[in-house]
């Protein structure tokens, strides 16, 4: 069966690496520059500098055996270490916390830089709209995007997926980045402090560079939304303000910008993963499973097991 999957997060490429041991033929679009989604690491070139920033999930947990088996062949291909900073049995990518994604992508061939803008039927199966998409034919889609987005393709031809998706209300995140001179005298990792909800020393992580004073400082989800629509600069000025006040005096600062996530976590569902067998459409997601990174996984794993019976 050839299988377009919409969408290059754990979700999406779970699933098609599934399909693809299943011995389907599968495609990967997506919408970004490159691998990550929301496990994205944001690569800078400032002044002669290169930094790195872990902006979207700062850790992951793995309580499921399927996902715990995931996890040790990560661990054994050097692309994730624990990190008990975070909490006992933290996971994060190394060294960034997109490596996993990029393992993924990489062997699947993900084209990136691709919007599909909709969905057409076609004997049985499915062509994709959108800029650069190829002249193909699918016998099925794999819709794997946040549940906001999902909910715009899946509306003309599942219009019962799409409700689901429109029920499903996700938290934004405003999050700062930012490299400062010398030591900040704090702890590696710093939660629930005023309009912070989480700030960690990207640096301390396994697999960074230990020389550099690189933090990550993410909103918590009532401030962010409060200043969803302002623009990024103000915002990684105020947000390091609140740092300040949460820590005491910061170092010079040597780079700092800021990243609106409007879909950063999602509320909990039961769902699993969504597949009509008629017509040959599914989806998958967090927002079908819950707001943790192997909840994606997990979703990923449960359709494609549907899929291929």
């Amino acid at each position: 069966m050839h299988v377009a999957v919409i969408g290059a997060g754990m979700a999406g490429l779970t699933c098609a690496s599934r399909l693809v041991e299943a011995g389907h033929n599968v495609a990967v679009f997506d919408k970004g520059r490159g691998p990550g989604g929301r496990m994205a690491t944001r690569r800078v070139e400032h002044e002669g500098e290169t930094y790195r920033f872990d902006h979207g999930a700062q850790y992951f947990t793995a309580r499921e055996m399927a996902f715990q088996t995931q996890v040790r062949a990560w661990e054994a291909d050097g692309i994730v270490a624990q990190w008990p900073a975070a909490k006992d049995g933290a996971w994060v990518g190394t060294p960034g916390m997109n490596a996993p994604i990029r393992a993924m992508a990489d062997a699947l061939g993900v084209q990136f830089a691709t919007r599909i803008a909709g969905l057409l039927p076609e004997r049985g199966g499915w062509r994709l709209e959108g800029e650069g998409v190829p002249d193909d034919r699918f016998d099925a889609v794999v819709v794997a995007i946040p549940g906001e987005q999902a909910a715009r393709l899946l509306a003309v031809h599942a219009p019962d997926f799409a409700e689901d998706a429109r029920d499903v209300t996700s938290e934004p995140c405003w999050t700062a980045m930012v490299a400062f001179e010398s030591r900040v005298d704090a702890p590696d990792t710093l939660a629930e402090d005023g309009a912070i909800g989480w700030a960690a020393r990207n640096s301390a992580k396994p697999g960074r560079e230990a020389d550099q004073e690189c933090w990550v400082i993410q909103a918590n989800p009532r401030w962010s939304r409060a200043q969803l629509e302002r623009e990024a600069e103000n915002i990684g000025e105020e947000l390091l303000a609140h740092f300040a006040r949460a820590v005491g005096a910061l170092p010079p600062v040597l780079f700092s910008t800021a990243h609106r996530w409007r879909y950063a976590k999602c509320e909990k569902s039961d769902a699993g993963a969504l597949w009509d067998d008629r017509l040959r459409i599914g989806a998958c997601g967090d927002w079908l499973s819950g707001p943790r990174v192997e909840n994606a996984f997990l979703s990923g794993l449960a359709l494609a097991r549907r899929i291929a019976g």
